[in-house]
């Protein structure tokens, strides 16, 4: 795309904006759509200024977000199929696509320098459990909501963290290597963590989150490795469309999650979005903190604080679903996920100005 049709996308998007705003104060049919094409003309015109592209993924969200809260009958079936069963494969193809880019020559480096993988793993699957337990059991939401948060908090780092770290400046190996250990301990540390913290919430099966994490993440990764080894490089079509699927998947399942959540969402909104924000940026902080107490560098530290506050909240929205509390347990992921690309793209962008 030449630079006119981005600039031609972010005009569209402000006018957008304007009559969105419009439509809202006079009370005329149309907010949502206007809303809708808002975000879509600005996430297609940041793409043309790389200070801005990082946000593109998330207005998408946003999008898809707004006619899910405004349209959510749409999104229950299609010709007879319930949607929501969707969940499972689309999350299958994200952690295909996640898979791919992976090599099992990186693991070497836990050899060469442990300690800051090693605090990584640590930190991610210590902070971000405690945080939420606190925030689930300090406010006053439903059981099913606070069990949602912990369960955010218990999932592996996901991959908008390797992205990040290599936006901030900084160690995209070691972002790679941690986001991989954290998801293959998955199968075991999320249902003890579960099981630990929330079973007073609501009901956990350790065996039954065992296997859905198995069927959602760790069969898909072992392929996409198989993939990266064998067939990577080949289909040069295959191998550029898998990460535009992934993402498209994500929006996709964040839609179905709101959809889901419609009533809960609008009854205790801004409450959930705070709780998750300061989910999230506690995650940031603490894993930054506590890298530098560790006396680990400066660009490893930074890596680290996406890593531990970035999560999967696509595995988690799934698990959610799997268990059959897709509108309310899996809300917060969905919330989650749109608020940490956010954060982390703010952070990332101020931290690579300052390589």
């Amino acid at each position: 795309m030449k630079p006119f049709i981005f600039q031609t996308c972010l005009g569209l998007g402000f006018l957008a904006a304007i009559a969105s705003s419009i439509c809202f104060f006079l009370g005329i049919p149309g907010t949502a759509l206007a809303l809708m094409l808002c975000f879509i003309c600005l996430a297609l015109g940041f793409q043309g200024f790389p200070i801005l592209k990082g946000f593109s993924y998330t207005l998408f969200i946003f999008a898809a977000s707004t006619y899910a809260l405004n349209y959510p009958e749409n999104l229950v079936s299609f010709q007879g199929y319930l949607l929501k069963k969707l969940v499972t494969p689309l999350l299958v193809i994200t952690m295909f696509g996640m898979g791919i880019h992976m090599n099992l020559t990186r693991f070497v480096e836990i050899v060469k320098a442990p300690k800051p993988i090693l605090a990584g793993i640590f930190c991610h699957y210590f902070i971000m459990p405690g945080i939420g337990f606190g925030l689930a059991m300090t406010t006053d939401l439903p059981p099913e909501i606070a069990a949602g948060i912990i369960l955010v908090g218990c999932s592996p780092s996901g991959v908008a963290s390797n992205v990040m770290a290599y936006i901030s400046g900084g160690n995209l190996a070691l972002s790679v290597t941690v986001t991989a250990i954290s998801t293959l301990l998955a199968p075991l540390v999320t249902p003890l963590l579960m099981k630990l913290l929330a079973n007073q919430l609501v009901p956990i099966n350790f065996w039954d989150m065992f296997w859905h994490i198995l069927e959602i993440v760790i069969f898909p990764v072992l392929a996409g490795l198989v993939y990266n080894k064998y067939a990577y490089g080949k289909q040069k079509w295959l191998d550029d469309l898998l990460p535009i699927l992934s993402m498209a998947s994500i929006i996709f399942i964040v839609a179905l999650t709101v959809s889901a959540g419609h009533d809960t969402l609008l009854s205790i909104g801004w409450l959930l979005i705070l709780i998750v924000i300061v989910h999230n940026l506690s995650g940031y902080f603490f894993g930054y903190k506590i890298s530098k107490w560790m006396g680990i560098n400066e660009q490893d530290s930074r890596t680290i604080a996406f890593e531990v506050g970035l999560q999967n909240a696509g595995l988690a929205t799934g698990i959610a679903a799997k268990m059959g509390f897709m509108a309310t347990m899996g809300l917060v992921p969905g919330i989650f996920g749109s608020m940490q690309n956010i954060t982390a793209s703010v952070l990332a962008n101020w931290w690579g100005r300052k390589k």
